[in-house]
């Protein structure tokens, strides 16, 4: 009887922890960024190792095998199972090329900004008095700058080149986490430990490295996840625009250009970038949701 008992009790805790695991898998997904982590490592993964991984030249195509569908449709080649373009080019490996121009210049241009904008921001909070308001004058100035105008005025008179954009939208995103920052340092300016390093003579420089910069890393790891979303879909806007990169590069805004034509026909030349720009965009933009919460002692969203 007891071991019966023992049994059916036995039993009963398997069955209820197999009943568990639905619940505690939809816990998990919830509490970490399962999806989008996945997401972001492939198109890196793919990017970082394109010429490995991409079977044919992203510039080179084969008149004979153009507009051939992706492999799950009807007429799909297993060689190219994303299809080929108009000119008979290999999809999968200019998508692959595409996403490290994508990845490489919203990495530049994120990186030169945020350094901008996290050292305008400090100065502004730590200084203030005129300091912060000539800073922050110019923030707004600059913030409502037309760049789209600026963008086709410059690539007009110098030409498209990677440098272009890269320099482009570096000091277009400058101005972007400023004011973030500076909120940040107003309210780390008055603590105790800054106080007390003021006391002891601590240079300003000394105080803003070891004291300030350290406090506001958090911050600025959230606009930099959601900033390079952004700058993603900024250079291939302009790539789109035909004021990007030059044509002899592949980029995911210039596919979609060049397959608009054919989106009664071959839809996938513009249909599988812009999916691929929407993928990663989105899972930047969850990752820097999932961050700010995360650093946001005051949202109880994480249990």
């Amino acid at each position: 009887m007891t071991e019966q008992t023992t049994t059916t009790g036995t039993t009963q805790t398997l069955s209820h922890s197999f009943t568990n695991i639905p619940s505690q898998f939809i816990r998990f997904m919830k509490r970490w960024p399962v999806i989008p982590a996945a997401v972001m490592f492939v198109i890196i993964f793919g990017a970082v190792f394109a010429p490995l991984l991409a079977p044919y030249e992203p510039q080179k195509g084969d008149l004979r095998a153009r507009n051939i569908p992706p492999v799950w449709l009807d007429g799909g080649d297993s060689a190219h199972w994303l299809g080929t373009d108009n000119l008979g080019r290999d999809m999968y490996s200019r998508m692959l090329y595409g996403a490290r121009i994508s990845l490489f210049v919203a990495a530049v241009a994120v990186t030169f900004g945020l350094i901008a904008g996290t050292t305008t921001g400090i100065v502004a909070g730590y200084y203030g008095g005129m300091v912060d308001e000539i800073l922050m004058r110019l923030v707004d100035l600059w913030s409502s700058l037309p760049f789209l105008l600026i963008a086709l005025i410059v690539a007009v008179s110098v030409g498209p080149s990677l440098g272009m954009v890269i320099a482009l939208l570096a000091v277009s995103s400058w101005s972007a986490g400023s004011r973030n920052i500076r909120a940040e340092v107003l309210s780390l300016r008055g603590r105790e430990y800054v106080q007390m390093s003021r006391v002891m003579n601590a240079s300003d420089f000394r105080i803003i490295v070891r004291h300030l910069l350290p406090n506001v890393m958090h911050v600025v790891i959230v606009i930099t996840t959601l900033r390079t979303g952004s700058m993603i879909i900024a250079e291939a806007g302009l790539s789109f625009l035909g004021v990007g990169v030059p044509a002899s590069v592949p980029t995911w805004g210039l596919m979609i250009a060049q397959g608009q034509k054919f989106l009664t026909s071959t839809w996938w030349m513009s249909i599988m970038p812009g999916v691929a720009i929407f993928l990663i965009v989105m899972s930047f933009n969850f990752l820097g949701d999932w961050l700010r919460d995360r650093f946001d002692p005051r949202l109880n969203q994480l249990d």
